[in-house]
């Protein structure tokens, strides 16, 4: 069986040590191995990227970017194979991963204007005769830990920018399915990035604690589970790391009953069960604002339902594919069976769903909860599955007082024709990523993304403008030159500019 292995020093490196199955999730079937990689084929990692930092970090940032512009024509030449790499291990629809790919090449677009973003800041005659400059400069060995559900996009988030900036760089994808992670370095390397700039390390528990305890990586970045988030941002700054770790999330949509409902239903759908509802950003609860429209929406969501086509991921007319593993699908539907104990209406149930000939494969059908409340534990818990919940409240503001009570603030939404109504939700609501009729808030790639409370974990937001910031320090330069050979007398006050 063919085995990932890892990219170091521009090399690919087979790891003869641990394995783990990587799975077809249509299937069910494992069709590879991945190295599992040890402390010390990380700490390899490490050194290649230390050493090729100081020729990197003083090689002019246009050069740079020309490698980022030729990086961004590989990546759309090679959209297809990247994209049935996706598919083939996360299970998402193909059209779902070129859309996850095109996101994560709009980063790769930012990270070409690195020549402007590290320009720095200059003042003439701050003081008599006195110039002040700052400039932005790389931190050394940066290091990104990825999660399953977007392969290729998360990665695009990381490292592109960080080598733009002049930093070297140590990426460890997902166990789960690490091929395009692997095989979009390799443009890397094929767009220009010299040897040992950035390199990319499978693994699991011991490859991320190597990363997070090692003093020579000077930044981490990671997205995944809270828990996790906690733990790595925890760890990484004890050990003199600046860190920055995106948990997780309960995103929750908000339904006036001014709302225009069926436009509300199909942006829900999508919002909802699109890849199988493993998005960070996927609205998982639905706030409806009345009984009546609670009533219409449940009726709306369920004749849709019944519509959506669900099956393998590289059919495009499917609309949903398989859960990534068979023990996620496992854990899903022990929530499903949760919140059914906890009195929560099942009014969908996907659990009986077969796909012919894909009978082994972890396939779950789209499931809506309705008179959900908020001590559940499918109110409360990220779920990260194609599973709805519907909660139904009186009026706005104890809608809003849900959504700033749940532990999460990473994204929200509300669907309404009132603009008063819309203001004040994003004005007051605690969360991170506001949409107004727009369900899924991810911002561009030129601005930042990240959420509040225990969905971030840290100052600074992903790539954008925060990206430059996360990846550089600022150094400033303050300078001046006596006219005439003058020799000045020992001054005893605090310098000023007055």
């Amino acid at each position: 069986m063919n085995v990932v292995g890892h990219l170091i020093n521009g090399e690919l490196v087979a790891d003869s040590g641990r394995t783990q199955d990587v799975f077809n999730p249509s299937t069910g079937e494992a069709t590879k191995q991945v190295a599992l990689a040890s402390k010390a084929t990380v700490e390899e990692a490490i050194a290649a990227a230390e050493a090729a930092y100081p020729a990197w970090r003083d090689t002019p940032p246009i050069k740079r970017a020309r490698i980022m512009f030729r990086l961004k024509e590989l990546l759309e030449q090679n959209a297809d194979k990247i994209c049935e790499m996706i598919t083939a291990e996360h299970g998402k629809v193909f059209n779902d991963a070129m859309g996850e790919l095109q996101r994560g090449i709009e980063n790769v677009e930012y990270a070409c204007s690195a020549p402007e973003v590290l320009k720095g800041e200059y003042s003439r005659n701050v003081g008599p005769a006195i110039d002040s400059w700052s400039d932005f400069q790389p931190l050394g060995v940066c290091a990104g830990i990825t999660p399953f559900n977007f392969p290729a996009m998360v990665p695009m988030w990381m490292w592109p920018m960080a080598v733009a900036c002049g930093n070297t760089f140590i990426l460890k994808p997902s166990e789960r399915d690490p091929s395009s992670a692997l095989f979009m370095a390799q443009l890397g390397l094929e767009a220009g990035l010299p040897a040992g700039v950035l390199n990319v390390v499978n693994g699991d528990k011991e490859a991320v604690d190597t990363l997070l305890t090692d003093a020579r990586v000077k930044a981490v970045s990671f997205v995944g589970s809270t828990p996790i988030a906690e733990y790595v941002y925890t760890t990484g700054n004890a050990h003199g790391k600046r860190v920055q770790a995106f948990g997780g999330a309960k995103n929750h949509a908000i339904v006036m009953p001014d709302a225009d409902l069926d436009n509300a239903v199909s942006a829900l759908m999508g919002a909802a069960y699109g890849s199988c509802g493993e998005r960070c950003m996927a609205i998982s609860v639905a706030v409806a604002v009345g009984d009546e429209v609670a009533d219409q929406l449940v009726d709306k969501l369920k004749e849709r339902i019944s519509a959506l086509k669900v099956g393998d991921g590289l059919d495009n007319s499917n609309d949903m594919g398989p859960l990534v593993t068979r023990q996620h699908l496992d854990k899903v539907c022990g929530y499903i069976a949760s919140g059914i104990e906890e009195g929560a209406e099942l009014a969908v149930d996907g659990r009986d769903l077969v796909v012919p000939g894909f009978e082994n494969g972890n396939y779950l059908g789209a499931c809506l909860f309705d008179k959900v409340t908020a001590g559940m534990k499918i109110y409360t818990d990220e779920i990260f599955g194609p599973v709805l919940c519907v909660v139904r409240v009186q009026n706005m503001q104890e809608a809003m007082e849900l959504i700033n009570a749940h532990e999460y603030g990473n994204g929200t939404c509300i669907f309404t024709r009132d603009g008063e109504a819309a203001r004040y939700f994003a004005d007051n609501i605690q969360v991170g990523m506001v949409g107004i009729n727009v369900p899924l808030p991810v911002p561009v790639a030129y601005h930042s993304f990240g959420g509040w409370k225990r969905s971030l974990f840290g100052d600074l937001h992903a790539y954008g403008p925060d990206s430059v910031r996360f990846y550089t320090k600022r150094k400033t330069v303050t300078q001046r030159w006596p006219a005439g050979g003058v020799r000045e007398s020992a001054q005893f006050t605090f310098p000023s500019n007055g």
